[in-house]
């Protein structure tokens, strides 16, 4: 079994407007990738373009982020030939009023054990690095499922993990230097979140299926349940490993089960026979239509998405000069859908959020969530007055829905558009 391997060719740099997923795999289309790879096999993507990812994170970036900013556990940690260092080992707690900054980074501690092989790791960067947080929603913005990021530092000949694997699909971009990965035949396949493995001493994952080098501006996918491990070269490393998370067949029976509680036949005690009705299971089986299940994956996907909110306290600072003519956007960065609600009214179900109109500004509303482009208040269709359209905007500006664009600029960012 080989992994498809695209041809080292000139691919020009990342450019602002690029799409995430193209960022990510091109040349190879999003409908090749979903329908040849994904849950199926590896795959690598070879380019001559050493600092395609650099929009995401640099090396310059994790040198700020390490040495500049007083990360703090569990922004980070170290590991080494498999295992963690204690954080007592590289981080101190600062006592301040009302209480202490914990696992502060020692500076010069994180420095030496990483120039005696320790890998640095940068946890959840999609929550606290802007770029990666963009580009980790433009990729769920074209996946339609959750993305995470973490980033590995990892000093020349030095390896931070033995063989595991993971329980989620992930993409491997390789920012800079060079890293030998050996990808191994799955011992579960597609595992669920609690299913993980790792080798052990009895463990036999035998010679491994795929022996790569990554070079700067390469990607590789990697199908949950493949076990892997990978090894600086003769320089350092700086790789990000991006998490997919699409729900599963059993997260849909779950989600389904959920729902029956508010039954009461299903919350009845199990008798001595503990036999289950029939018209229980064919109960369950009607929650489990397409529309259904999509609908409730949906939902659990757009609750789900974090806010980014970069610019939003100018946004409020210049709420109450918002006219009539100002331009306006959605955020590009957020994932929403319109809902009917009863006796017309409409809501907005996004980030965590329901924010409920009533039904004369029904039209209103639905112009803008389908916004592709800017628009005013003016502009839009509907029958609220001028007073009212203010409050409409103004109160989506609020809630982060809304920009006003001379007030921040839009459209840097990495989009999810495929």
């Amino acid at each position: 079994m080989t992994p498809a391997t695209i041809p080292r060719t000139a691919v020009a740099g990342c450019a602002p407007l690029r799409s995430a997923l193209e960022l990510t795999l091109e040349p190879v289309g999003r409908h090749a990738f979903v329908e040849e790879y994904r849950e199926r096999l590896p795959l690598i993507v070879a380019r001559a373009d050493a600092r395609r990812f650099d929009a995401i994170l640099s090396d310059a970036d994790v040198e700020r982020l390490v040495c500049e900013t007083a990360i703090r556990a569990p922004a980070f940690r170290l590991v080494k030939d498999g295992g963690q260092l204690p954080l007592s080992a590289y981080t101190s707690d600062i006592a301040w009023r009302p209480g202490s900054f914990s696992g502060t980074a020692l500076v010069d501690r994180v420095a030496e054990e990483h120039a005696a092989g320790a890998t640095i790791v940068l946890q959840a960067l999609h929550l606290h690095w802007h770029p990666a947080a963009l580009y980790c929603r433009g990729l769920e913005m074209a996946l339609g499922c959750p993305v995470q990021a973490n980033a590995y530092c990892t000093p020349a000949c030095a390896q931070g993990f033995a063989v595991h694997h993971d329980t989620h699909d992930v993409f491997v971009l390789q920012v800079s230097g060079h890293k030998r990965w050996r990808i191994y035949e799955p011992v579960i396949e597609l595992p669920l979140k609690d299913q993980r493995w790792s080798a052990g001493a009895a463990d036999a994952v035998g010679a491994p299926l795929h022996d790569i080098t990554l070079r700067a501006g390469d990607t590789l996918y990697i199908p949950r349940g493949w076990p892997h491990e990978a090894t600086a070269a003769d320089a350092d490393s700086l790789h990000v490993t991006v998490g997919l998370h699409p729900p599963t067949r059993f997260d849909a029976l779950r989600a389904a089960l959920a729902e029956c509680a508010a039954e009461v036949e299903f919350r009845r005690g199990l008798d001595t026979s503990a036999e289950f009705p029939g018209e229980l299971v064919e109960r369950l089986a009607a929650r489990l239509g397409p529309q259904q299940v999509a609908r409730r994956a949906r939902q659990r996907f757009v609750d789900g998405r974090r806010a980014i909110l970069d610019g939003q306290l100018s946004q409020l600072r210049a709420l109450e000069r918002l006219a009539l003519e100002t331009q306006l956007e959605r955020r590009p960065t957020v994932i929403a859908d319109l809902e009917q609600r009863p006796r017309g009214a409409v809501g907005l179900r996004f980030e965590g959020k329901q924010v409920v109109f009533p039904a004369r500004a029904a039209t209103e509303v639905a112009a803008i969530h389908a916004a592709a482009a800017p628009f005013t208040a003016a502009q839009l269709p509907g029958r609220l007055d001028a007073a009212g359209r203010l409050v409409l905007v103004r109160r989506l500006v609020r809630e982060g829905f809304l920009l006003q664009r001379d007030r921040q600029g839009a459209g840097d960012a990495i989009t999810g558009a495929a």
